[in-house]
């Protein structure tokens, strides 16, 4: 008989009332795979999203939810090299985080510094990610770059904020729901903002950001909103910058008239984390490696985190789809029996 476990299952899309914690089978780890003791698990968006069974990716019924859980590795496949039982792990599962321990590939597996403690790496998992290849791969972010964040209070946007900063941007402009929302990315980097509640916002956000930029616009912008806001920042994009569209937050997907892009020599490009875990396993170590050293060195900080036990789970779903907080919301499993 198959080791038992705990975890959050979901057997029918968009009812939370079809979700409970239950015991079902600890997976088995494959060849090339660790299984992993979730000691945190973050609660993301997109879980909401996928709970509703509305993401691009839609998972097989009844499913465990949870990307990106911390812990420790419990069992490794035989033919994985460089990780072993007992090592403190990232593991940026697609699925099953939500669980006392899931089964992930060893590529998909990142080693903590001893200096990160497993909720600091869960609560920065998904969102500094997402930020670092936005901001690296797709945008190219270079030393002087004038970086102009959207819905930058959020999980991502805060590590963009972070981030810039690090990669060494000259400014860093964050754009926020309102001014009292700007205190919070000050001590992040953030050098001045944009009040996307200032409407009509296709005029108010380039005629700011022309105005915190000395006319020079934005040479990198990163969206996770869409919307109104998007249709302003294009405007704001300085000559051969480059917007990252990550996501619609703001609940509109927007169109542009492409002679814009042409005239004023821009480059419009969108990022889906989950195609880099899949398809360039090697860039995303080194994504990883880097968060990692900037965090030791304290030039990025992981964010203020609440974190719950598993069984809460549902409280933990509502707050975050109610915005009830502003800390990155964690599920804590029971510790996993040994083997």
């Amino acid at each position: 008989m198959s080791e038992q476990m705990q975890a959050v299952l979901i057997s029918e899309f968009d009812d939370l009332d079809a979700i409970e914690v239950t015991e079902v089978d600890r997976p088995e780890p494959a060849a090339d795979e660790v299984l992993v003791g979730v000691a945190a698990a973050p609660v993301n968006f997109v879980d909401l999203v996928t709970m509703r069974g509305e993401y691009q990716f839609k998972p097989t019924l009844p499913y465990i939810p949870g990307k990106g859980p911390a812990g420790t590795v419990l069992a490794v496949g035989s033919e994985v090299t460089g990780l072993k039982v007992g090592d403190r792990v990232l593991a940026m599962v697609e699925y099953g985080g939500y669980a006392q321990a899931c089964a992930v590939r060893a590529d998909q597996v990142y080693l903590l510094p001893d200096e990160l403690s497993f909720e600091d790496a869960a609560a920065m998992s998904l969102a500094f990610d997402t930020a670092w290849m936005a901001l690296v791969d797709r945008a190219r972010v270079a030393t002087g770059d004038r970086v102009l964040v959207l819905g930058a209070s959020g999980a991502v946007g805060s590590a963009a904020v972070q981030l810039a900063r690090a990669l060494g941007a000259r400014q860093v402009i964050a754009g926020v729901s309102s001014p009292g929302r700007f205190d919070e990315l000050k001590p992040l980097g953030a050098d001045d903002y944009v009040d996307l509640s200032q409407e009509p916002l296709r005029e108010t956000v380039r005629s700011r950001v022309a105005e915190l930029t000395d006319g020079h616009g934005a040479d990198v912008v990163i969206d996770m909103l869409g919307g109104d806001p998007f249709d302003g920042a294009v405007r704001a994009v300085a000559w051969r910058g480059r917007l990252v569209v990550v996501g619609f937050a703001a609940g509109r997907i927007p169109t542009l008239k492409m002679n814009y892009v042409l005239l004023k020599n821009i480059e419009i490009s969108g990022l889906q984390i989950s195609d880099y875990r899949k398809r360039t396993p090697e860039l995303m170590r080194r994504c990883y490696e880097q968060i990692f050293d900037f965090t030791v060195a304290g030039a990025i900080t992981p964010p203020a985190y609440d974190a719950r036990p598993l069984r809460q789970w549902r409280s933990a779903v509502e707050d975050l789809t109610n915005r009830a907080t502003t800390a990155r919301l964690l599920l804590q499993p029971p510790a996993p029996s040994a083997r």
